[in-house]
């Protein structure tokens, strides 16, 4: 089974989409982070509680908002076949970048006597930010998974004349074109 180039996109393609998958990833969980302070500062200010019951409170409400967001913008073109297994996948890995974010606040407010509600704040950023490095490479790299491209199968050597099979030769038949296109108009110079 021959594989194109055209079917194996470049370091700087793959890096493009990235870069765009990550400020799509940064959008949704800004809305999050706002939905989250938020909620934590209505906890601790409005309602009295404790800053580890108020950061769950506002983590487990974030989460629903950005699985909204992740499901039906950033990741909308991929899998959604088994949603029972996306939706638990998420919430495991949300789940872990909560006790994370947690952890960090429970070691500034009772390991470090950091408990003034902007220390307790700053303590959420900093757990917020390593919870969201973790979250993002697990929700791309295992509950929003890349709807497989399909493969077809090119022969080794191909018959000049013979018709492309498929829209990957057809790509690698164009390139091999201007490619000799290139060497004859550098030949003609």
């Amino acid at each position: 089974m021959a594989t194109t180039t055209a079917s194996n996109p470049s370091l700087a393609q793959k890096l493009r989409g990235l870069s765009g998958e990550a400020v799509k990833f940064g959008v949704v969980g800004l809305s999050g982070v706002v939905v989250n302070f938020a909620v934590f500062w209505i906890c601790i200010n409005g309602l009295h509680l404790a800053s580890l019951r108020s950061n769950i409170a506002a983590t487990l409400i974030a989460i629903f908002t950005n699985y909204l967001g992740y499901r039906y913008w950033l990741y909308r073109d991929r899998d959604a076949a088994s949603r029972k297994r996306e939706i638990t996948l998420f919430l495991l890995f949300s789940g872990a970048g909560m006790l994370i974010e947690t952890g960090v606040l429970g070691f500034s407010v009772y390991l470090l006597g950091l408990d003034s509600h902007f220390e307790q704040l700053a303590a959420k950023v900093g757990g917020l930010a390593l919870g969201t490095v973790f979250r993002f490479v697990s929700y791309r790299t295992w509950v929003f998974t890349a709807v497989p491209e399909p493969v077809t199968e090119t022969p080794a050597v191909q018959d000049a004349t013979a018709a492309p099979a498929g829209a990957a030769a057809v790509v690698a038949q164009a390139e091999l074109l201007l490619a000799a296109e290139r060497v004859r108009l550098a030949k003609a110079e």
